[in-house]
């Protein structure tokens, strides 16, 4: 179906040609990192929603439907940020049900969705097979993380306006009490540095005209 066509969506067409020019032949899976996740899993689905407009065969899945549950996370050590970071999700629940499976091809099932967060119970799985040449986009935090991001053909991190406020220049880690997840974001931006592991980082500071972030390398 033919999109609507606006400053977002042009943009979110090149960045689908982009991707399609280098990986557009067996089974992909493009990352989308970033620390809003709702303007996250936004992006992530408009692009999705683009590579089908393209035609291109793709699915859909979030990292916050392969956590752990509360107490597998409790039992794994005492609540922090540190924990937050490193237990939050069930990275070998993703690889094992839905990144393995979806990059095997053929007959092969993967599930796009193992875990109800809100709930915080297990899933019904959903199987789902798809054709030789298919792209999986992932959107959540952490994703450009070492044991991760090796598994990705291409990854996006996206930044919002609130990401300049939580950690642009100047800001003082130690100033006004904040939330563990705004810690764990800082602890993961300054062990990963995730801007310098993207394929594309995106600004996302006004969502319907998403610009490129070029970086100097020097």
């Amino acid at each position: 179906m033919k999109l609507v066509s606006t400053p977002r969506i042009a943009f979110l067409r090149e960045l689908a040609t982009e991707i399609l020019g280098v990986y557009g032949l067996g089974r992909t899976v493009v990352a989308v990192d970033g620390t809003d996740a709702r303007n996250r899993a936004a992006f992530a689905d408009d692009l999705a929603a683009v590579f089908d407009e393209l035609e291109h065969p793709v699915f859909r899945a979030s990292l916050c439907d392969f956590r752990h549950s509360r107490a597998e996370q409790a039992r794994l050590g005492a609540e922090s940020p540190e924990r937050l970071l490193r237990y939050l999700y069930d990275f070998s629940l993703l690889r094992r049900v839905l990144l393995d499976p979806f990059r095997l091809g053929g007959s092969t099932g993967f599930v796009t969705r193992a875990f109800d967060a809100d709930r915080d119970t297990w899933v019904q799985p959903t199987w789902l097979t798809g054709p030789p040449d298919a792209t999986l986009i992932l959107d959540g935090e952490y994703l450009n993380r070492k044991e991760l991001r090796d598994l990705w053909s291409y990854s996006v991190l996206v930044e919002t306006e609130g990401d300049a406020v939580r950690f642009g220049p100047g800001v003082d880690d130690d100033a006004d009490p904040v939330n563990e997840h705004v810690v764990a974001d800082r602890l993961y931006r300054g062990a990963v540095r995730p801007r310098s592991r993207a394929t594309a980082v995106v600004d996302l500071s006004n969502p319907e005209d998403p610009r490129r972030v070029f970086l100097d390398s020097c």
